[in-house]
């Protein structure tokens, strides 16, 4: 998650750079969607937590700890990965976003965040998948 939301925001605040270039009034729509990179970070935390206070204590009562280990470990790199592609193709998107708001006087702003959250649902997909597949295998 954290890997991805670098990625991201490295690629939308290039293009910020480029966009305050042309037009320093942009400096507000470049920050908001700069930013929006970050939420995969937020749910890498929310998988971490659970991981910690709710799957790991009941990891030593299963029938196969060892199984079970694996089995979350595996979860929580396929969140990973998850959570890290999204970031870094969202930033992509925003950066294309970005790199117009000069040309369109800040219109694309609303459109841009709108293509943001298909590739948003991907993260959101990864910790529903994750929480579902835990209770499944009676970790939850």
């Amino acid at each position: 998650g954290a890997l991805g939301s670098s990625v991201g925001i490295a690629l939308a605040g290039s293009a910020g750079v480029a966009t305050l270039c042309q037009d320093h009034r942009q400096l507000r729509n470049v920050i908001i969607l700069a930013a929006i990179p970050m939420s995969q970070t937020l749910y890498g935390l929310i998988v971490l937590v659970i991981a910690l206070t709710v799957v790991a204590p009941k990891i030593s009562m299963v029938p196969d700890p060892g199984g079970s280990s694996l089995a979350v470990l595996a979860l929580g790199v396929m969140a990973g990965v998850a959570f890290a592609t999204s970031a870094a193709c969202k930033g992509s998107v925003l950066a294309s976003g970005i790199s117009f708001l000069p040309k369109t006087r800040g219109r694309i702003l609303t459109n841009c965040l709108m293509l943001a959250v298909f590739v948003e649902l991907i993260a959101v997909l990864g910790v529903v998948f994750t929480i579902m597949a835990l209770s499944m295998l009676g970790l939850m």
